[in-house]
């Protein structure tokens, strides 16, 4: 069945995803293409989404488009306010995009909309509550989903990775320098952080020292939420969630050392992997259509 299809588009700061699906969720087609660069006025990111919507319509025409961008975003404005890898700063993006559309049109920020992935993943398995999602890739990020709708803070919200270290050896550096997949492979001089968990496992020293540093560092992260939002499930993903095990298992023993008397929240791997945000930005578009 393919009426009522919508459109989900994840502008990346390298890649421009799109996926379209049905009400079922049934996947009609994905489709990707480069993110342009030196693009500040997001014009020809525009012209990027709107080839795809056109390709989509060739398979089923959507009844919504949703599109979700990196960075500070004002979803009730409409404005990205800042997006380091796209290199845009208070652009109004759905504006850019409007005039050519003849569906309606939701806005989003990526992180939020994976968030919101998850936490309808989740919910069809019975896990309720609020959810927060941890990204941890090249950046560290985060999102709380709070009954069924993500917390934005007027797009501020969820930068967990930007907390500046007050004391002790790291003083000084940022959570992400620690924690995040590109700040383990920086300070290792590895090429990814997979290969750092893999010489740690092998008890390497320097490595252990690297790992255990991100483990603490993201254990803060996450305590920090979980006495604030008490969330029912973290779920962790990016590219350290492919740690498996030697990322889950010690985190969540630093997590508990660290929240006494506090309830531990499960701690999750995402189960749509870097499709999380095309998904989350489709389920914008769809409720956008049901609350008609």
């Amino acid at each position: 069945m393919t009426a009522g299809a919508v459109l989900g588009v994840d502008v990346g700061g390298t890649g421009v995803k799109a996926a379209l699906t049905t009400a079922d969720g049934t996947v009609l087609g994905r489709w990707r293409e480069a993110t342009p660069v030196d693009d500040p006025s997001g014009s020809r990111t525009r012209d990027v989404v709107l080839r795809l919507v056109e390709t989509a319509h060739a398979v089923s025409p959507p009844v919504a488009v949703g599109v979700v961008v990196p960075g500070v975003v004002d979803e009730e404005q409409g404005v990205c306010i800042h997006a380091v890898n796209l290199g845009w700063r208070d652009l109004a993006f759905p504006e850019l995009l409007r005039p050519s559309l003849d569906v309606p049109l939701a806005f989003g920020q990526d992180v939020r909309a994976g968030a919101l992935a998850e936490a309808v993943s989740l919910a069809t398995a019975g896990i309720h509550g609020t959810i927060a999602f941890v990204p941890v890739g090249t950046g560290l990020a985060s999102a709380l989903v709070i009954g069924g709708v993500p917390f934005a803070g007027g797009g501020w919200a969820g930068e967990i990775g930007q907390r500046v270290i007050q004391d002790g050896p790291h003083r000084g550096l940022r959570v992400e320098e620690l924690a995040s997949a590109g700040g383990i492979a920086r300070r290792a001089g590895t090429r990814d952080a997979k290969t750092v968990a893999d010489a740690a496992a092998r008890g390497e020293a320097p490595a252990v020292a690297i790992w255990n540093d991100a483990i603490g560092a993201l254990a803060e992260a996450l305590a920090g939420i979980t006495v604030v939002a008490a969330p029912a499930a973290i779920v962790v993903g990016g590219g350290l969630a492919l740690a498996g095990p030697a990322l889950f298992e010690p985190l969540e023993r630093a997590l508990r050392e660290r929240l006494s008397i506090v309830r531990v929240p499960a701690i999750l791997p995402a189960r749509h992997g870097d499709e999380a945000a095309t998904v989350g930005a489709g389920i914008l578009a769809r409720r956008l259509v049901t609350a008609r």
